[in-house]
């Protein structure tokens, strides 16, 4: 399998992998930590797919796809720490005033699992906020050791895979996710 990382402008191919099934479900297509809880409780139905639309439509658009093909097969969310609600955390801690940009969703499709998407995504993403002048990537993934982790809550990535891509501990976090503890890791890019 050869896996193509691109930017996230074609919509269509976007909600192909975070998109509802159901155009009016009111589910967090990847904007909970994108936008203000205000507008993320607001926007309901079509109204959340035609937000991410405006999304794809913009420079930079809103993370990298993976694909398998011409087939999406996964995502990655990475933007201007600033531009998320990462910015005004209580539970994921600042390390510094360093404009970093934030990753804080992988996910990959069905039938793509165990290909090494989720290390391209990351990978993917990395190159995106660098070529956006990101001088660092911050990830706040699960510290689950060898932990099973629900596939639903693995959104947030894995420890592993982001030291893999180089990234090491900056900071412990008060989040955690489906039982485990966030870390924010980090990769300078400077």
């Amino acid at each position: 399998m050869t896996i193509d990382v691109r930017p996230a402008s074609v919509y269509e191919d976007v909600r192909a992998v975070i998109g509802p099934k159901s155009p009016t479900a009111n589910v967090c297509f990847c904007l909970s930590y994108r936008i203000p809880s205000k507008l993320n409780n607001e926007l309901r139905g079509p109204d959340r797919g035609a937000y991410v639309a405006g999304l794809c439509d913009r420079e930079p658009p809103p993370g990298v796809l993976a694909y398998d093909g011409d087939e999406p097969a996964g995502w990655a969310a990475v933007a201007p720490r600033s531009e998320t609600t990462f910015a005004h955390s209580r539970k994921i801690p600042h390390v510094d005033d360093l404009p970093v940009w934030s990753l804080w969703c992988v996910r990959v499709r069905p039938g793509h699992r165990k290909q090494g998407v989720s290390h391209a995504l990351i990978e993917g993403a990395v190159a995106f906020a660098r070529a956006h002048g990101a001088p660092a990537v911050e990830a706040y993934p699960l510290d689950n050791g060898d932990a099973r982790v629900d596939l639903t809550m693995a959104y947030a990535g894995l420890r592993k895979n982001f030291e893999r891509a180089g990234f090491v501990k900056a900071a412990d976090t008060t989040s955690v996710l489906a039982g485990h503890p966030r870390i924010l890791m980090r990769l300078d890019l400077r």
